[in-house]
């Protein structure tokens, strides 16, 4: 379904600017436009535009204008962050109904509204001062991401057989050396390989090089000398399947959890995320520093670089035994108090 012809004129222009504008990808602007559809479809039942008794889901947008836009207050927004909290169910099609949206799906929705808000002040000129300038988004909190260790990752690579030997390897490959992403990986072409450099296309359509190293370099060259006596349908692809089509998110979802599993690894706990994030840590724990690991994943924000600076760092643990604190033990001698030392129960 086409969303921007969905949408009505104050939305679509958003969302095409995003498109055409700020090189977002379709599926990026198709989840602006579902997080915009659902807020005023909640905002025309808070305005009295729609009969509260309404089912939320069934409410058409198509005569939001700009006069509803500009009533929206902070404390509307507040409000309905409070129903996505409590009362929104989580999987409509459940056979038991779950409610309330985690943390971080409430808060990509502040993030669209916001910049929905930023766009109509800044770049439209609707209006003329921002309602959601100090639109808070809810805490979040920081967890440390999951990675497979050197070992793990060495087992991993060893245990890969027949069938798909020589591409699933090359995959795997090129996810623990390269820290890649797996929409750019599916979406890699044949002509981006380049001698030892592999052009990527990262979010925002953003272009970047990574330089292979020799293990990436004989992992694609083993791949490319099977693939090449394919008849494929996608002539450009990469990556094919055994029906010689270009792969996709969902089947190298499913090869890398199968991979895992033949491996003796948890399927459950790790992912083909997790891998991207296994070559990130690995890199840090080997020399790179963070802001050349910025450029290698293809970060907007150092910030997003650096929660691996956090994980299992070597520097952090010879920082606490370097502490020559860190060699005394309860009961061994320790230095005399001096006369006019006071006891601590005194």
């Amino acid at each position: 379904m086409d969303h921007i012809a969905e949408a009505p004129p104050i939305l679509r222009d958003f969302l095409t600017y995003q498109e055409s504008i700020q090189g977002h990808s379709k599926r990026t602007v198709d989840e602006y436009f579902l997080d915009l559809r659902n807020f005023f479809r909640y905002i025309k039942i808070l305005k009295g535009r729609s009969p509260r008794s309404a089912e939320l889901d069934e409410i058409a947008i198509d005569d939001v204008d700009l006069d509803l836009v500009r009533s929206v207050t902070l404390s509307d927004v507040y409000a309905y962050m409070n129903y996505l909290s409590r009362d929104r169910v989580k999987h409509p099609n459940a056979a038991v109904p779950e409610y309330g949206l985690k943390t971080s799906a409430r808060a990509r929705k502040i993030a669209s509204i916001r910049s929905y808000y930023k766009y109509l002040t800044n770049k439209a000129k609707l209006l003329q001062d921002n309602p959601m300038q100090d639109l808070d988004s809810p805490r979040l909190r920081k967890s440390l991401p999951r990675y497979l260790s050197l070992d793990e990752s060495i087992q991993l690579l060893e245990s890969i057989d027949q069938p798909n030997q020589e591409r699933d390897y090359c995959i795997l490959t090129l996810f623990l050396n390269c820290g890649i992403r797996i929409s750019e990986l599916v979406g890699l072409n044949l002509t981006d390989v380049r001698g030892d450099q592999l052009r990527v296309l990262g979010k925002g359509n953003k272009e970047r090089i990574l330089y292979l190293n020799d293990a990436c370099q004989t992992a694609i060259a083993n791949w490319l000398a099977v693939r090449d006596k394919s008849a494929s349908a996608d002539k450009n692809a990469l990556f094919i399947t055994r029906k010689h089509t270009r792969v996709t998110k969902d089947g190298v979802h499913y090869m890398v959890k199968k991979r895992l599993l033949a491996a003796g690894l948890d399927p459950s706990l790790y992912s083909a995320h997790k891998l991207r994030h296994t070559a990130a840590t690995l890199m840090l724990q080997n020399g790179v520093d963070v802001r050349t690991l910025q450029e290698v994943l293809g970060h907007e924000h150092l910030n997003t670089t650096q929660i691996y600076t956090h994980v299992d760092n070597e520097n952090l643990r010879l920082a606490a035994k370097a502490n020559p604190l860190g060699k005394i033990r309860s009961g061994k001698a320790t230095a005399p108090p001096k006369d006019d030392d006071q006891d601590i129960d005194s």
